[in-house]
């Protein structure tokens, strides 16, 4: 059936998609690729079948990217989507994929709950003829999907660390002790900003007391940050949370503790995704610095989807442009070696209320 569908969907659409070429390398900072190309599908008569088989509903950011997919393989735009929330649990959501092979849907969206795991279901689909998109998390154990959409998490780490050491220098702190809650243990997103950011702290000896997983939720960041404040008080200085729901755990733990932390605060505070309730933190001075991961990439989907069903090549990866957040004004940008080994300088952000406004 998808077969039919598929060919019949590239004669009525290959006016409309082919000027496009294929879908960039670098996606737009504000999510805003176009599923223009999916909507011309809903002239026909019949939706293209999509599942997706989300990580959960752990943060903020998983809030914003299900929406962002569910909007963009919208009814309107020529989809019918078959929508799955894991609830963090990878054996529910291989079952998932499972059922969407046995649905016999058009294609499948798989955001991974962790990067290994993958080769078996992933050949099943192959064999079924059902093209695989993987956004956000990356997959590391089997390259048979058609395309990823996602961030550069080694890259966030990175920056993260290469912000540290310019502040550190700005305010005269010569020594700097961290804390990590890290996010759910073996994503991408967990060992990429992990290792990206110990790079950045091995190079300029900072000591990395200690580092646990709060599972990416705020409640996990809080029972880890209580545990941290019980065993080290007094001995940090700096606490690095791998997303904002974690960060906001921290906040509570450090404030009912009676830490001092953010913008004059004892405690240097770093986080990432940069969402609304994050970025709003950061403008108060609660967060020094937030390194966004954009979750709006439905739109970038769809996009490969309609490219695909109109028999169009797209790229294997293509990576989300991503800003830096700061509280204060004293940095204006930061230079590192990024993960392709790349020398490069990037802008920093000051946060005002027009850019919380704006913020996912």
């Amino acid at each position: 059936m998808k077969k039919f569908l598929a060919l019949a969907l590239s004669l009525i659409m290959a006016a409309s998609l082919a000027a496009c070429g294929s879908t960039p390398s670098t996606a737009a900072a504000s999510g805003s690729g176009s599923a223009s190309s999916a909507a011309a599908s809903g002239s026909g008569d019949q939706l293209i079948t999509v599942g997706f088989a989300q990580v959960g509903h752990e943060s903020d950011w998983r809030t914003a990217s299900t929406k962002s997919v569910q909007e963009a393989f919208s009814k309107e735009n020529g989809f019918d989507l078959q929508f799955v929330d894991c609830d963090n649990d990878s054996a529910a959501q291989l079952e998932a994929v499972r059922n969407f092979i046995e649905q016999d849907v058009d294609y499948i969206v798989i955001d991974p709950i962790v990067s290994t795991g993958w080769d078996t279901v992933l050949t099943e689909a192959d064999d079924a003829g059902i093209p695989v998109i993987v956004i956000d998390r990356t997959i590391d154990d089997s390259d048979k999907y058609i395309s990823w959409v996602g961030s550069e998490f080694t890259n966030e780490g990175l920056a993260a660390g290469a912000w540290l050491r310019d502040y550190a220098k700005l305010k005269g702190i010569s020594e700097l002790n961290v804390l990590v809650i890290e996010g759910t243990t073996g994503s991408s997103a967990q060992i990429g900003r992990t290792n990206g950011f110990k790079k950045l702290a091995d190079e300029n000896g900072w000591k990395i007391i200690d580092s646990q997983s709060g599972d990416f939720t705020q409640e996990g960041g809080q029972k880890v940050m209580e545990s941290y404040c019980k065993s080290y008080a007094g001995k940090f200085n700096v606490v690095v949370c791998q997303n904002d729901n974690e960060a906001f755990g921290a906040e509570d733990a450090m404030s009912a503790a009676g830490i001092s932390y953010g913008v004059g605060g004892d405690v240097i505070l770093i986080s990432f995704d940069a969402c609304t309730a994050g970025l709003t933190d950061v403008l108060a001075g609660k967060i020094n610095a937030d390194f966004q991961c954009n979750p709006l990439q439905g739109p970038f989907c769809a996009d490969i989807v309609s490219k695909l069903a109109a028999g169009q090549t797209v790229d294997k990866k293509t990576y989300m442009e991503e800003p830096w957040y700061v509280s204060e004004e004293g940095l204006t940008e930061i230079a590192y070696t990024n993960n392709a080994g790349k020398d490069v300088t990037e802008p920093l952000v000051h946060v005002t209320q027009d850019v919380v406004d704006a913020a996912y």
